[in-house]
């Protein structure tokens, strides 16, 4: 089986042909065969014996094209142009059962170009975390990017102290950033930056080229797919950690995972990266840092755009994230009429699990057990202000009865919106430290129980407890 590499044989000026490298004593731990057989991947090409070969062998498929892209990026609102696949590379594309092509990435691959002097590498702690976290966010519908294999080494490398390389293979429509088509605005180099247009829109914005301004629908659909992202971020209490343009894709799916956290107990204000001092992507920042770097990516659209297009693209942001997450809200308190109660209803809720630093997800799970009479004490006891807890419920009940809607049904529904399990840092900390000690037990039991993170099961109950005080709001390192 051959695979396509449209990038580097249409845009191969992008970028630069590059072979991985390969590390001390690989070992092929993890293969996601449910994404593996979506993509139509043959199950011989993932043994121990195979997939080095492939990899790391003279001629291999999977590597004749290898390939690191240049691009650039906003990194906490500063221009850098230094940047590229400096650890990655583009493998090629598989196509799933309706051709739709999807890339194939090697994350970890060894010095390329675009190091920078880095050693290339990406240790087993971010790589088992973006494993799990984009696993974590597929099977509760937030789009991302995903992993399709995890190799692990025995090789040491060196971040605020030495651990082990690891590496990743990973999918996503494209690997195609806000950074790419910033870098060729800002360098001049218009006659790649239009190489570039003109490949997204063979790709993957096909439907826009049927359009009177195929670049005006080309950035409204990223700007509304953005929006739409950000939304699923916030409803579901998720902290990307590091929103530069070069970890934001062109498709509106969650990338680049690095210091993530699904909230705890919920502050606005949290953030989860170590390094962002300023608090640049706090959780509450993030709706506006998506419209800031949509602004950034804009500039590149002006050599096809008047100003006032573009304004009107990104005038959509605000009204299509405030709708989506509105409906988002209203689905997880099971309200489905949109008028003024049910806002009052949800911003008053989300204030009071907001001032009790209440845990945000256990708050919302305990929401579906509520029905439309009696005393709710389990729910009011949860809550420090019980007064402000029972007059917020009295409300609420109120509202659900004036709806007249089935009560099983109605939990059900809230069922599948709120999830029962969501990633903690301090489990997958615990996933962590074992697996650097060669046991992947508990990596396992995590990825097993994230695939379905609504389905409340007694042998999970574990898992389903707030984090002990060590592992509440940790701050996680950008390095990997």
């Amino acid at each position: 089986m051959n695979l396509d590499h449209s990038y580097a044989t249409q845009l191969g000026d992008l970028g630069a042909l590059t072979k991985p490298l390969s590390v001390a004593n690989p070992q092929l731990i993890e293969v996601n065969h449910t994404l593996r057989e979506a993509l139509q991947l043959p199950a011989s090409w993932f043994t121990q014996s195979s997939i080095m070969s492939m990899l790391f062998g003279n001629t291999s498929s999977l590597t004749k094209h290898s390939f690191a892209q240049k691009y650039g990026g906003h990194q906490f609102g500063g221009w850098n142009p230094d940047l590229g696949d400096g650890r990655g590379l583009l493998l090629g594309e598989a196509k799933d059962q309706q051709g739709n092509p999807w890339d194939l990435h090697l994350k970890g691959a060894g010095p390329t170009p675009y190091s920078r002097f880095a050693d290339g590498r990406a240790v087993l702690r971010s790589t088992l975390r973006e494993y799990l976290a984009s696993e974590a966010l597929h099977h509760m519908g937030i789009p991302t990017s995903r992993a399709l294999c995890l190799i692990t080494s025995d090789e040491p490398v060196y971040r605020e102290k030495q651990e082990k390389a690891a590496m990743m293979i990973r999918v996503s429509q494209s690997h195609i950033r806000f950074g790419h088509f910033e870098y060729f605005y800002h360098n001049g180099e218009l006659d790649k930056l239009e190489k570039l247009f003109d490949y997204c829109f063979e790709r993957h914005f096909s439907d826009c080229l049927q359009t009177e301004s195929p670049h005006l629908a080309m950035l409204e659909k990223i700007v509304t797919d953005t929006a739409t992202l950000i939304a699923k971020w916030q409803a579901f209490g998720f902290n990307h950690g590091v929103m530069n343009t070069d970890n934001m894709s062109i498709h509106g799916i969650t990338f680049d995972f690095g210091p993530y956290a699904f909230l705890d107990d919920f502050d606005p204000k949290f953030v989860c990266n170590h390094s962002d001092h300023q608090g640049r992507y706090a959780f509450e920042q993030q709706p506006g840092i998506g419209l800031w770097n949509l602004n950034a990516l804009a500039h590149a659209f002006t050599p096809y755009l008047s100003i006032e297009q573009i304004k009107s693209a990104l005038s959509q942001y605000e009204p299509r994230l405030m709708a989506e997450f509105s409906q988002l809200m209203r689905q997880k308190l099971g309200l489905y009429e949109n008028n003024h109660t049910t806002a009052e209803l949800v911003n008053r809720w989300l204030d009071l699990v907001s001032q009790d630093k209440r845990d945000y997800h256990i708050s919302f799970r305990l929401l579906c057990d509520i029905d439309e009479q009696g005393a709710h004490p389990k729910l009011v006891d949860h809550f420090i202000q019980r007064e402000a807890a029972q007059a917020w419920l009295t409300q609420y009940q109120q509202a659900i009865r004036a709806q007249g809607t089935d009560t099983q049904e109605r939990q059900a529904q809230m069922r599948k919106v709120n999830p029962a399990y969501v990633l903690r840092n301090y489990q997958a900390q615990l996933a962590i430290d074992a697996a650097e000690q060669g046991d992947f037990t508990h990596f396992r039991m995590l990825l097993q129980i994230l695939q379905q993170p609504f389905e409340s099961k007694p042998e999970y109950a574990e898992f389903a407890k707030p984090p002990p005080d060590w592992g509440k709001h940790m701050e996680i390192s950008c390095s990997s």
